[in-house]
């Protein structure tokens, strides 16, 4: 994961988005969706349909970086919500970026002491 400035905001774009949006429809989304300025430096992650793809919109300083990942098994945990918007912290993130399930993690120690 690249390491983000102190501050970022990372926000997941609820509902399903169309990945054959580049970088003008993902930002137009941003604005108009989720009422965030694309340019503010702040993280923006979008799935796709089958969950198994998304795509990540980020401003640097001096232009728009487009990620975009797709799951060979599984798929990303996504919020039941169909619009709007949910912040997440850079853990949550990672966790959504290797398919765990951000939302409801589980310690360790929980697990051994089940066992």
């Amino acid at each position: 994961m690249i390491g983000l400035p102190a501050g970022t905001r990372i926000w997941i774009a609820a509902g399903v988005t169309d990945m054959r949006c580049g970088f003008q429809g993902l930002a137009a989304k941003v604005q108009t969706a989720l009422q965030e300025n694309p340019l503010s430096g702040h993280v923006f992650v979008f799935r796709g349909r089958r969950g198994d793809t998304l795509k990540i919109l980020w401003a640097t300083g001096d232009g728009l970086c487009l990620l975009a990942k797709r799951l060979e098994r599984g798929h990303f945990v996504w919020p039941q919500a169909d619009s709007g918007k949910i912040h997440l912290t850079q853990a949550q993130l990672s966790m959504l970026l290797e398919g765990i399930d951000w939302k409801q993690p589980r310690r360790t120690s929980e697990t051994l002491s089940m066992l």
